[in-house]
Parts: structure tokens; sequence; C-alpha cells
């Protein structure tokens, strides 16, 4: 019996860890575009580099929307929008310096 209870709730603490994973992924984009507009305000970086980084901005969201449509994230999902807000992170960082290395 304690076995059965122990497994239950692990299985709902990991289904809570993933069901709030797509939150955060959420504000991570948003407070990701609002880094990239100030930058090109700043004119930290060029015109095409922001259209670039917006382009993939506006892919981002939709697969936020496609994951979200469900209202459960799976991990294949939070892999794939994780994957590609980190690429975007990196190449903000790459643009803000010119590729100069740190």
């Amino acid at each position: 019996m304690k076995k059965v209870l122990l497994i239950c709730v692990l299985v709902f603490q990991t289904i809570a860890l993933l069901a709030g994973n797509g939150d955060k992924l959420i504000k991570m984009q948003r407070r990701q575009e609002s880094t990239i507009k100030s930058a090109n305000k700043r004119n930290k970086i060029t015109e095409n580099e922001y259209r670039k980084l917006m382009d993939e901005q506006r892919t981002i969201k939709r697969y936020i929307d496609a994951a979200d449509r469900d209202g459960y994230w799976s991990l294949a999902e939070i892999k794939r929008v994780r994957g590609k807000l980190d690429r975007v992170e990196a190449r903000l960082k790459r643009y803000k310096t010119n590729w100069e290395e740190e």
C-alpha cells in the first residue's frame, strides 16, 4: 500500500512539474522578445539581425501556441521550445557583441 501511495505522489509531482513548465517558457519568450526590442532601440543590433531574431520569435510563438492548445506540454514540446529559446539567446548574445570574444 505504501508503494502504491508513493508512486501516485511521484506521478502527480511529475505532472505538476510538466504542466507548470509551459508557463515558464512563455514568460521566457516574452522577456526575450522585450530584450530583442530594447537592443534594437539602443542600436546594439542591426536591422537585419533584429528581423532575423523577430522571425525566430514568431516561430517560437507558433510552437508555444501549438503546444498550449491541448493544455498539456509533452516532454518533446518542452525540449523543442526550450532549444529554440536557447538558440535565440545565444544568437542575441553574439549579435550584441558583434561576434567578439569576451
